[in-house]
């Protein structure tokens, strides 16, 4: 990349490009301002127009129409944002658009069937509201609010039309173990099973089957578990090979599921990588990284591939990034 970012957001584009938006540079102390495009097909990343609004720990969600929002996150002040905008690929540009409700970082925002995003949780101090940002009208609006408060979780869309809210932590500092399902339907939230395990700075995939596989998290967890929305709950399947918090987690074209990179229970970056098969509900090695990477971003390209960008080495923030080539 153009500059070294950690905590940044990379999201695939309609046209195939992969928009990379803010972050942290280690050396510099600071959230960054710029935004860059890779291309596929070069494999090269070029700049395109500046963010309004300098982010880290923000989100951006690919929308309807093909543009980005992008929302939330902390600035240069170290403040809780509400502030959004828009990337428009077309233009190269972002334009400001509606305010959230509430201001939140490492929040989760998640595209509805609807069209809507569901923006929930984030900190700090953690929250449990939620709101909707309506693409049509630019706007933000208030819906149902949790049963506790969360940062750090994360949200997936069932195959029901529901979303799955799982962990975090909150502001009494402990790892969360329960889960709650948001009914687009009704606007709310409702309780469902509780994870074995209480989890921060972990992952979630939906899986070809309609299960939620949950891995890793902080400090550097083995354990994985598999939610179940028939019967509303979780139960163990196998464990990570290397324990690991502030990883990815990318669903692949074969149905399996890439796990990458993390601080492992000593806390150091890892380059280690490795493949979850539901079929056999087992974790299996894979080539490694180039280059240790914990809270970097893995991103499923159009051919397969997938594109590692950035990330942590040892309090270095990297601008370099490498593709990950599926087995046939």
């Amino acid at each position: 990349m153009i500059s070294a970012r950690e905590s940044h957001t990379a999201t695939r584009l309609a046209n195939g490009k992969v928009l990379v938006v803010g972050g942290y540079d280690a050396v510099s102390g600071k959230p960054l301002a710029g935004a860059e495009l890779y291309d596929p097909a070069s494999r090269v990343f070029a700049t395109t127009g500046k963010p309004l609004v300098v982010r880290i720990g923000h989100t951006a969600t690919l929308l309807p129409d093909a543009k980005v929002l992008v929302a939330g996150g902390m600035d240069n002040s170290e403040s809780r944002l509400v502030s959004a905008e828009i990337y428009d690929p077309t233009s190269g540009t972002f334009t400001a658009t509606g305010n959230m409700t509430v201001a939140r970082m490492r929040h989760t925002a998640t595209m509805l069937p609807s069209g809507e995003v569901l923006i929930v949780g984030g900190g700090t101090p953690a929250v449990a509201s939620a709101e909707l940002f309506d693409p049509s009208s630019g706007t933000f609006v208030a819906t149902g609010s949790m049963s506790v408060e969360r940062v750090t979780h994360t949200a997936t869309l069932l195959k029901t039309g529901k979303v799955l809210v799982i962990g975090g932590y909150n502001n009494g500092g402990g790892n969360l173990t329960s889960a709650e399902l948001y009914d687009p339907e009704t606007g709310k939230f409702s309780v469902t099973g509780s994870m074995a395990v209480g989890r921060t700075w972990f992952v979630s995939a939906l899986l070809d089957n309609g299960k939620a596989l949950v891995a890793g998290g902080y400090p550097g967890l083995v354990q994985a578990e598999l939610y179940d929305p028939v019967t509303g709950t979780f139960a163990a399947t196998g464990s990570l090979l290397v324990g690991r918090a502030d990883l990815t987690a990318t669903l692949l074209a074969s149905g399996k599921v890439l796990i990458a990179g993390g601080h492992n229970n000593c806390n150091q970056p890892v380059s280690s990588a490795e493949v979850y098969d539901m079929a056999d509900g087992a974790f299996g090695g894979t080539g490694s990284m180039a280059t240790t990477r914990a809270a970097p971003t893995t991103t499923l390209l159009e051919d397969g591939t997938v594109l590692v960008t950035g990330g942590d080495n040892n309090n270095v923030s990297l601008a370099s990034s490498e593709i990950y080539v599926p087995s046939p």
